[in-house]
């Protein structure tokens, strides 16, 4: 009897303690409800697969507020085959460059030597008669100035030239020293150190030869130069003063 007694009990005991249960359990869900925090995907979802995988991304797009990253300047990059065809198009424009250059030079190469070919195959003036002039009866410098002044108001001035047919100052000095059996260069800077330098104009001869880097003419006396002065005045005696700019040299070579 006892142990019936015993028994009821304790199966009363657990009703009890399951009733209890139940009943706190409702509320333990509530409380632990209100202290949930709910997310949902941040990112759209993807239907598509993308198909390239190592395409190279240009561009970024983005949705929402992320702390400004959706206004970042993605800088977008070049393919290689992009930059292969830029490559070749640089090239192919510095070939064409290079090869217009060329037929440039080649062309101003072509018109030098034509008009040099034409001024030393004729000893003739503008008019193309033969310039009438006494050949040096000596070798001095008296004899040096009086030849040369005989050009004068004859042959006109042409750039490049060295013949009676047309010389610029520096073929003019050269030619007439060359009938003297002095060779000079056609070049009035080099003239300006041929020589023996005369230290002023003061002590300057006539017959020597008034130079610098722009000029060169045949000193004639009293402060004056015979020289080719430019296309328009052609071989004329002029001031030293009027025909060149800047310092000179004297040199003497006879």
């Amino acid at each position: 009897m006892k142990t019936v007694k015993q028994t009821v009990s304790m199966f009363v005991a657990a009703l009890a303690v399951c009733a209890t249960l139940v009943a706190a359990a409702p509320a333990a869900t509530a409380a632990d409800q209100a202290g949930v925090v709910a997310s949902e995907r941040s990112f759209p979802k993807t239907s598509v697969a993308r198909k390239n995988v190592l395409k190279e991304s240009v561009s970024t797009d983005v949705s929402g507020n992320w702390g400004g990253i959706e206004s970042l300047d993605v800088p977008k990059t070049k393919s290689q085959a992009e930059k292969d065809a830029e490559a070749r198009a640089e090239q192919e424009r510095q070939e064409a460059e290079a090869r217009a250059q060329l037929q440039q030079q080649q062309a101003a190469a072509a018109s030098r030597s034509a008009s040099r070919a034409a001024l030393d195959s004729s000893s003739t003036g503008t008019s193309g008669s033969a310039i009438a002039v006494n050949p040096p009866d000596s070798k001095t410098a008296a004899a040096l100035v009086s030849y040369a002044e005989q050009f004068v108001g004859k042959v006109p001035y042409v750039w490049g030239g060295s013949t009676t047919s047309g010389w610029d100052c520096s073929g003019f000095v050269m030619y007439v020293f060359a009938q003297f059996g002095i060779s000079l260069p056609h070049s009035s800077g080099a003239q300006a150190g041929y020589g023996t330098a005369v230290p002023s104009l003061a002590e300057a001869q006539p017959g020597d030869i008034i130079a610098n880097s722009m000029h060169a003419g045949i000193y004639v006396g009293n402060g004056m130069v015979v020289n080719a002065l430019n296309p328009s005045q052609g071989t004329q005696i002029t001031p030293v003063a009027w025909a060149y700019t800047g310092s000179y040299s004297i040199r003497r070579l006879l």
